[in-house]
C-alpha cells in the first residue's frame, strides 16, 4: 500500500479549468461576500475485499468536495492499494468524482481507495444593497445555468398544483430579491419544517410539511416555476438552496438561503463542506435515470465483492 501526500492542488482532467474552478476564480465582487473561514479535511472513496473469491473488472466511484467561490479545495492525502488504478473527473461541469478501476482482485484481499481533502469554506454575507440585482433573462441564461429551469428529482416545478401556488407571486425584473424573499418566506410561513421527509417539492406542498430537503426543493420548485434559476447545495447531512440573479449589467450571481432551521436569506453562516451542487445527473457508469445527489457506484465483471464506502469528515 501506497500513502502520498500532495502540497500542491491536483491538476484532474483538462476540462475541469472550466466551469468548477471558474467560478473560484470569478468569485463575485458584489454578490454575496464571503465571511470567516474554517479550514477542515473530507475522507472520500471505497474499501473493496474480495471475499468469496477473486474479482475482476471492478470499477468504483466516490465524489469529492471541489472549488465554488466559497470554497477551496486541495488533496492532501492519497491512500491507494497498489491493485487499484484512481483518476478524477468532473460529472456535468459539477461534481468531481474519483474513478477507482480494479483489473483483478484475489481472494480475500483488500483494495484501499481512499482521499482526503482539505477544504476551506467561508461563511456567506447578504449583499449590502440588493436593489441593484434583476431577474436574469431566459433567452440569454449562460448554458451551465439553463438547466436550473427544469424539472429535477422531487422538483416538479411544471406541476399543476406548483404553477398554480407560484402564480400568487408577481416577479418581475425590478425588485426581482424582494419577490424571490417572498417566495422563501412563503415556503417557510407555510410548510411546517420536520424531520420525516415527504418525498419532494409537490408531496410537501400538499401535506403543508416536510423535512429540510422537502423545504428546499419546494423554494426551488417555485423559483423555476417563476424563471428564477435555483438549484441545491448538499453539504453532510443536509441540503440548502441558492437562486441566480444578475445585476444591471448582466452579470450572474447565486445566493444561498436556509430553507429549514435558523432564518438566513442571501447569507449562508454555516461553513460546512460543501459536497455537489444541483440535482438532476447522470452517473456515467448508468444514465437510464437521473439522480438528486450524484453517490457512491461499484459495478465489477466478476466475483461477488464486499464494499464500505467512505464519505465523512475526517479526523
Amino acid at each position: 500500500m501506497r500513502v502520498r501526500s500532495i502540497v500542491v492542488c491536483l491538476v484532474v482532467v483538462a476540462g475541469m479549468g472550466g466551469q468548477c474552478l471558474a467560478q473560484f476564480r470569478d468569485a463575485p465582487t458584489e454578490g454575496s461576500k464571503l465571511g470567516d473561514s474554517v479550514v477542515q479535511r473530507w475522507r472520500a472513496g471505497v474499501i473493496i475485499t474480495a471475499r468469496s473469491g477473486p474479482c475482476q473488472g471492478l470499477v468504483g466511484t466516490a465524489p469529492l468536495p471541489t472549488d465554488w467561490p466559497e470554497q477551496e479545495t486541495k488533496i492532501v492525502e492519497e491512500d491507494f492499494s497498489p491493485t487499484a488504478k484512481v483518476s478524477y473527473r468532473v460529472v456535468e461541469g459539477t461534481v468531481k468524482q474519483m474513478v477507482v478501476e480494479i483489473p483483478y482482485l484475489p481472494a480475500g484481499e483488500e483494495c484501499r481507495a481512499i482521499v482526503t481533502v482539505e477544504v476551506r469554506r467561508s461563511s456567506q454575507v447578504r449583499p449590502d444593497d440588493t436593489s441593484v440585482f434583476v431577474l436574469p433573462n431566459k433567452r440569454k441564461l449562460p448554458r451551465d445555468v439553463l438547466p436550473y429551469l427544469a424539472p429535477s428529482p422531487g422538483i416538479e416545478c411544471t406541476s399543476a398544483k406548483i404553477k398554480s401556488t407560484a402564480r400568487q407571486f408577481d416577479v418581475q425584473e425590478e425588485g426581482a430579491w424582494d419577490q424571490i424573499e417572498a417566495i422563501y418566506d412563503w415556503v417557510r410561513d407555510n410548510v411546517a419544517h420536520q424531520d420525516k421527509n415527504q418525498g419532494g417539492a409537490l408531496a410537501a406542498l400538499q401535506a403543508g410539511q416536510g423535512d429540510h430537503e422537502d423545504l428546499t426543493s419546494l423554494f426551488i420548485a417555485l423559483c423555476r416555476a417563476k424563471n428564477v434559476p435555483a438549484r441545491t447545495v448538499w453539504v453532510d447531512k443536509h441540503c440548502y438552496p441558492e437562486f441566480y440573479l444578475e445585476d444591471k449589467e448582466g452579470k450572474g450571481y447565486w445566493f444561498p438561503c436556509q430553507a429549514g432551521g435558523a432564518r438566513a436569506f442571501g447569507e449562508m453562516p454555516d461553513r460546512a463542506t460543501i459536497l455537489q451542487k444541483g440535482d438532476s445527473f447522470r452517473s456515467p457508469h448508468d444514465r437510464r435515470e437521473r439522480k438528486r445527489f450524484l453517490p457512491e457506484t461499484l459495478d465489477g465483471a466478476g466475483g461477488t465483492p464486499s464494499v464500505r464506502f467512505i464519505r465523512e469528515p475526517a479526523p
